[in-house]
């Protein structure tokens, strides 16, 4: 059940500012945007380690390190969040 439960509110937290993106809501350059998907990602990618899913443990990972790589340029105002 907990880790049906990681991979559901991870999902949620990179779902939800996706669609609000495509629906141009947020900005995927905002710090929220890049800070759900950092920690939803980061959840799915650790649950994907502990139950040996290579495949998504890649997905999810490199969807973390971007996401985080994103943020940090954005907190460091090298990239400008639109």
């Amino acid at each position: 059940m907990n880790e049906q439960f990681v991979q559901i509110a991870g999902s949620v937290l990179v779902l939800i500012p996706f669609a609000l993106a495509q629906a141009g809501r947020v900005s995927a350059r905002s710090r929220s945007y890049l800070l759900f998907n950092l920690i939803g990602s980061g959840a799915l990618a650790a649950d994907a380690a502990l139950t040996v899913q290579w495949g998504f443990l890649l997905l999810e990972g490199t969807w973390a390190v971007v996401s985080l790589l994103g943020l940090l340029g954005v907190l460091k105002g090298r990239q400008p969040a639109h």
